[in-house]
């Protein structure tokens, strides 16, 4: 046993005493006599507690917190707690390390006493009302729109003030009373993310400016670099997971490769040492059906081993005629403590979805304009599909040693498969005039391998207490495709569209085959340089192997020379200042590289693109950390973009580049998340980013804004309030989505003569919703969406040749009954 924690002949005594079952019956509470403080519940303490025994972390907390804790064995025994990272008062630290673990607790003067839930029927309401307002990482049964700490911006436990960089945490509470279903359910309402669609399944998302290219799951990225990933991987389903973790700006240190957009992580629900179950049943506009089965509990009397279930169907029709989904979810986790030090986790998942939809969009008039097309219309065929299948398998593995340092190792293996066959828009003819069909079939596989392995803990140096990470990572991506398109020239009718007879799409004359390898090593630490100044600062090395080749009917129609980034370094730097008891303001520095496939004149990879994201706000925490709000001004440069040399700089029939182009966005966030009064939840969130071209080889484009059909105005808020007194079983609430003007505009290729102007107008979408308690086990809600029935397109197409447009939902409403234990 590490010195720290061994006890004392007399103690170790008492102890076995007090836990032993004879004298724990007699036992009403067990005292650790620690020193004792003044008012120390008020005060900011440093925790680093793992999760472990409930007895044991008690314990802990009692030395940490200077604070005597009193307890029954019996009420502990089998429980296991939170782990408890970051400063916190004691207040918020005993009720973050407690959530969702059966126990409930009375903190007075300088005592903690643990209550017996069962026996106590009256301390259910109050340890509710605590645990909204004393928040840790996990967010189910808080009731809260914000969280405790989160790790997604460096793998410190910091919360979103202590974090140098613009953070939104979707919680469990806020995607339920939206009724978030997907990834793209939740992104659309996060501030300064904005979502487009090449088609019904491929969703695009962005953050200031620039694609999104990794997801993460508990921390390991999921690679979407290439849009043939995209199409297998972006749509995740929300039921496994406990909230989504948002960091905007350059997050090189936690990525590795990449855009200077977002990170995005998405963390799994955990097994609970309590038994909990929920059963929801959903019913909705468009024959929309979907239940959810979710169990956990300990599977051994100690509470040693635990495991969850969770498991989802939907089914699915459409405003948009012959177009329905079905998707089923399954998700299957253990943890294990193989001693007081070591906690082992292994899970598995599977997503299957099968859509009978197109491959396209609506079509625009050869100016650009809107055709005023039914938002019923579809101009595919019946035999048109797009199916995907997502299997994951993960594990992770937690010491911990003495001084409250530990280690994690984790890994994960997703398969992934895509099978379609589906349609788009083409206009065709002598004056393309008329349209016809782009057909495609193709069938992808892809298998990705994430790890990562790192060492965190405290460490002194002048006098005070700082942290430190180190650690390695390994991704690996292998993507194999085939398939064939063809023009077929079909006459469509877009006033009356009619399906076509199924083409024959057996040959496969395209063929890809990708494989990429990125390795890195990373250092990070937080120096406490004074009470109120806090300094992070962090850097990567990366290696990096990239290789495609792709053939058209058996012969190269592309490839890439075989690309390697040696030892690339990323870098991390923010200080946050403490203002006063509620307010920090912070700046930062952080940035991220992304390879290029392009050649230079000697043949060789052009160097990779480097994103830079500089960033200055002010933070404030309210009500104990109930509420956060933000503000920040950011500006990022996206430099060595490909350029393309004049021909007379180039090899005599080659085409190359030179890393000179550049992007820059600037602009700020205001966000505000949190409990406003008790019962009164908000996330709102106004977002204003510009990007323009600042060197490109095209002159004209340098001052013009890069990205014209992402919006650079947004404006997204939710609230629920639950109704005060005789009607406290009610809480309403409602939603607002609001942004600017998106266009793409150009001259037509088949007219260089004419112009055109493909044009969304700014609008403004309104949501509701209203719950109702029925019972201690059931809760009704119904959300109605798009309550004006605003007729929008979320996308717009680049183009008036193929179509693209994908109108946004009509007014559609769903009921929810879910039914706890």
């Amino acid at each position: 046993m590490p010195a720290q924690h061994r006890l004392t002949p007399l103690a170790k005594a008492l102890l076995c005493q007090a836990f032993s079952p004879r004298m724990a019956s007699r036992t009403l509470g067990l005292a650790l006599t620690l020193p004792l403080m003044a008012q120390v519940q008020a005060q900011e303490i440093h925790f680093n507690i793992a999760s472990q025994s409930m007895a044991s972390a008690l314990q802990e907390f009692g030395r940490q917190a200077n604070l005597q804790v009193l307890y029954s064995p019996d009420d502990v025994q089998g429980k296991r707690s939170n782990a408890l990272t970051g400063s916190y008062s004691a207040e918020r630290a005993i009720a973050a390390m407690l959530n969702g673990t059966g126990v409930a607790y009375s903190l007075k003067g300088n005592s903690v006493t643990i209550l017996n839930r069962a026996s106590t029927g009256s301390l259910e309401l109050g340890a509710s009302t605590i645990t909204a307002q004393s928040l840790g990482m996990t967010t189910e049964d808080t009731g809260s729109y914000t969280t405790g700490a989160m790790q997604t911006a460096s793998k410190l436990a910091l919360t979103a003030r202590e974090t140098p960089q613009s953070v939104t945490v979707i919680t469990r509470q806020r995607m339920d009373d939206q009724n978030m279903k997907t990834l793209e359910d939740v992104l659309k309402s996060t501030p300064g993310i904005s979502v487009t669609k090449d088609g019904p399944q491929r969703p695009t998302f962005y953050s200031r400016g620039f694609t999104i290219e990794n997801l993460m799951t508990d921390g390991l990225p999921n690679d979407l670099t290439h849009y043939l990933s995209r199409d297998m991987n972006s749509t995740p389903d929300m039921a496994i997971f406990d909230r989504v973790e948002v960091v905007r700006g350059a997050t090189g240190m936690m990525q590795g490769a990449g855009s200077p957009s977002a990170a995005v992580n998405m963390v799994r629900k955990r097994p609970t040492a309590t038994p909990r179950v929920s059963i929801t049943g959903s019913a909705g506009s468009w024959d929309n059906y979907r239940t959810e089965f979710d169990a956990s509990n300990a599977l051994n009397d100690s509470g040693t081993l635990r495991g969850r279930i969770v498991t989802a169907y939907q089914t699915k029709d459409s405003f948009q005629d012959f177009t329905s989904s079905e998707r089923s979810v399954f998700y299957g986790i253990t943890e294990a403590d193989l001693n007081e030090d070591t906690t082992f986790t292994f899970g598995i998942s599977n997503q299957n979805a099968n859509n009978n939809t197109s491959w396209g969009g609506l079509p625009v008039a050869k100016d650009g304009s809107d055709l005023h097309l039914k938002r019923s219309t579809y101009l595919g065929s019946d035999w048109e599909y797009w199916d995907q299948d997502n299997t994951t398998a993960f594990t992770r593995l937690e010491y911990r040693f003495a001084n409250n340092w530990k280690m994690l190792l984790a890994a994960s293996r997703s398969w992934s498969d895509l099978s379609m066959l589906g349609s788009i828009p083409e206009r065709m003819g002598d004056n393309y005039d008329e349209f016809g069909q782009n057909i495609g079939r193709y069938d992808y596989k892809d298998k990705q391998s994430s790890y990562d392995g790192y060492v965190t803990g405290p460490f002194s140096l002048f006098g005070r207490t700082h942290e430190l990470v180190v650690g390695a990572s390994k991704r690996e991506l292998t993507f194999s495709g085939k398939g064939l398109p063809i023009d077929l020239a079909t006459h469509t009718d877009l006033n009356n569209p009619s399906g076509i007879p199924k083409p024959d799409m057996s040959a496969n004359p395209w063929t890809q085959h990708r494989t990429s390898q990125l390795e890195g090593t990373y250092v990070t630490t937080r120096l406490n340089l004074t009470d109120d100044l806090k300094l992070i600062l962090g850097g990567r090395l990366d290696w990096y192997e990239y290789d495609v080749t792709t053939t058209w009917n058996g012969r190269a129609s592309s490839s890439s020379l075989p690309n390697k980034v040696t030892r690339h370094l990323t870098r991390y730097a923010g200080a946050i200042y403490d203002l006063d008891e509620h307010h920090s303001v912070y700046v930062s520095y952080t940035d991220i590289f992304k390879p290029q496939t392009e050649l230079d004149a000697s043949n060789n990879a052009i160097k990779p693109i480097e994103g830079k994201n500089y960033e200055l706000g002010i933070k404030g925490e309210y009500f104990d950390g109930a509420l956060n709000a933000s503000a920040a001004i950011f500006r990022i440069d996206q430099e060595n973009r490909a350029k393309q040399l004049n021909p007379n700089e180039c090899p005599p029939g080659n085409v190359c580049y030179e890393a000179a182009g550049e992007v820059r966005s600037e602009g700020i966030e205001l966000e505000i998340n949190g409990s406003l009064a008790p019962g009164w939840e908000l996330g709102a969130g106004y977002t204003y980013a510009s990007v323009k071209y600042t060197k490109d080889s095209d002159p004209t484009k340098e001052g013009t804004l890069f990205d014209t059909d992402i919006p650079r105005h947004v404006f997204k808020a939710f609230t629920t309030y639950q109704l005060p007194g005789d009607l406290n079983r009610w809480t309403i609430g409602g939603g607002v989505y609001r942004q600017n003007t998106i266009y793409n505009q150009g001259t037509n290729f088949f007219d260089t003569s004419s112009k055109f102007r493909i044009e969304q107008e700014a609008y403004t979408l309104v949501d509701l919703m209203t719950s109702y308690k029925a019972s201690e086990h059931v809760d009704i809600r119904l959300n109605i969406n798009n309550v004006f029935d605003k007729k929008y397109y979320q996308s717009i197409g680049t183009n008036t040749v193929y179509g693209i447009n994908q109108y946004g939902d009509p007014r559609n409403a769903m009921v929810t009954v879910r039914w706890s234990l």
